[in-house]
Parts: C-alpha cells; sequence; structure tokens
C-alpha cells in the first residue's frame, strides 16, 4: 500500500519548488550564506508545512540550497513531516546561481525511485526554475511560496522544459 498521495500515481513526477521564507536583514556582522529566518519567516514556514500536509502532500526527496535561511525552511518543512534532517539533499549550486542550461540536467539527475522532489531555494533562481518547467508561466514566488508541478512521465529522465502542469501555488497570504 502506498504511503502517501504521491507514489499513488505510476508514470507521474511531482516538483514543487519552497521559496525560503523572510530573512534577517543583511548586515556587515554576518554573511549572506550565514542569515538567518527571522521569527515572522519561521512562523509563516510552519504554516506553509502545514497547509501542504493537510493538503495530502508529501515532500517527497528533499533538495536545498545549503545557505542557513533556505536550509532552515527546509529542517522545518522536514519536522513538519516527520524527516530526518540528514535526509536533506544539498546541493550548492542553487545557491551558487545554476544556470539555465543546467536546469534539465539537475532534474534530469533525480532518482526514479523518487516520484516527488522538493527544492528549497532563492529568487530569482527558484521562479526561473519553476517558469523553466511549467507549461504556464508562473508568477514570482513570494517568500515561503509553493508551487508544484507534475510531469507525465515515470522518469526524470524524460522531464522536458515546459511540460509541467501546475497543481497547485500556495503562498502565505491564503490560509
Amino acid at each position: 500500500m502506498a504511503k502517501n498521495k504521491n507514489t499513488d500515481t505510476a508514470g507521474k513526477r511531482k516538483l514543487i519548488f519552497i521559496r525560503h521564507s523572510k530573512a534577517e536583514d543583511h548586515s556587515p556582522e554576518i554573511t549572506d550564506y550565514e542569515r538567518s529566518l527571522t521569527l515572522r519567516g519561521k512562523v509563516n514556514t510552519r504554516l506553509m508545512a502545514e497547509i501542504l500536509k493537510a493538503k495530502g502532500e508529501h515532500p517527497g526527496r528533499i533538495i536545498s540550497s545549503p545557505a542557513f535561511r533556505a536550509l532552515e525552511t527546509a529542517l522545518i518543512f522536514s519536522r513538519e513531516y516527520g524527516i530526518s534532517a540528514a535526509e536533506i539533499r544539498l546541493a550548492p549550486e542553487l545557491y551558487l546561481d545554476l544556470g539555465e542550461n543546467e536546469f534539465l540536467p539537475f532534474i534530469r539527475s533525480f532518482q526514479d525511485d523518487d516520484p516527488a522532489v522538493t527544492i528549497f531555494g532563492h529568487n530569482p533562481l527558484i521562479t526561473e526554475m519553476a517558469a523553466y518547467f511549467a507549461a504556464d508561466e508562473p508568477e514570482s514566488l513570494p517568500k515561503t511560496g509553493v508551487y508544484c508541478l507534475e510531469f507525465d512521465t515515470g522518469s526524470w529522465s524524460e522531464v522536458e522544459p515546459e511540460s509541467g502542469r501546475t497543481l497547485y501555488f500556495l503562498t502565505p497570504k491564503e490560509k
């Protein structure tokens, strides 16, 4: 028996893009890489994780930028789902600005035993990646925005640009 909604559908793949939540302002005392979420950012992240879970969705494999604000967002989501922090895959290229010509190889490198993958990252990259794979042009992802695409394929290696069907676009302002 399937554990979650994402494994119930053979021949489909889900890609969930989540932008990190509100972070501390830039300051000379701390690097951009080290900036943490604000209290409001943590509250919004927990809210969005609860909303996603209430939809019956499971994040599947979690991949995050290693910058602390993105990783912290991923950790809060993981905690909501009972996923160990050790299971989060860090992808430095999500912080160092993955180029558009690298989007397809990045997604096609995913393991087929992961029917759903959730990517935590930063704007503008996270919105650009979502737009690259969406059949329709998504709006810019706000902080803690959740954008889910579904692909009619059984393998990540078969995913094509502009072939993802938008399943939902959630923002913290929607409760």
